[in-house]
């Protein structure tokens, strides 16, 4: 009997607010291109919420939650410090014991040491990233 694992489901935390020229969208959708053959992929900017924006913040909050629940793994843009992804990268290691993988332009040193302990692992960039996670969840 030929039984498959299932596929893996991954995260793609980053910030949203306050990135300019489609930064959000543009990563991940080159993480979903990267990713997409072999890991199933949550993206929090699938919601739209530009019609209630002042009282969807709970709600936003929750279903970004939820995805970090569903996920076996959280792929993270630290680009730039963001109290969202900074909450997302904490809940899902401490409270849930996820597997972070964050990229970063930013060196080891000037890393907020936060990042640094609650990222599994940080690498240089998205291309690393993905073919880490691929290497060692496929």
């Amino acid at each position: 009997m030929d039984e498959t694992k299932p596929r893996k489901t991954i995260y793609l935390s980053g910030p949203i607010m306050g990135e300019v020229g489609g930064e959000a969208v543009q990563w991940r959708q080159e993480a979903v291109i990267r990713l997409q053959d072999q890991f199933d992929l949550l993206d929090p900017m699938r919601r739209s919420f530009k019609d209630n924006e002042v009282d969807s913040a709970n709600e936003i909050v929750e279903f970004d939650l939820q995805d970090i629940r569903d996920s076996d793994i959280i792929l993270v843009n630290y680009n730039k410090p963001s109290i969202g992804t900074a909450m997302e990268v904490f809940y899902a290691a401490h409270d849930l014991g996820k597997f972070v993988v964050s990229f970063s332009p930013y060196s080891y040193q000037d890393c907020s040491p936060w990042m640094v302990r609650f990222s599994t692992k940080i690498l240089p960039g998205l291309e690393q990233a993905c073919l880490y996670i691929k290497r060692h969840f496929i």
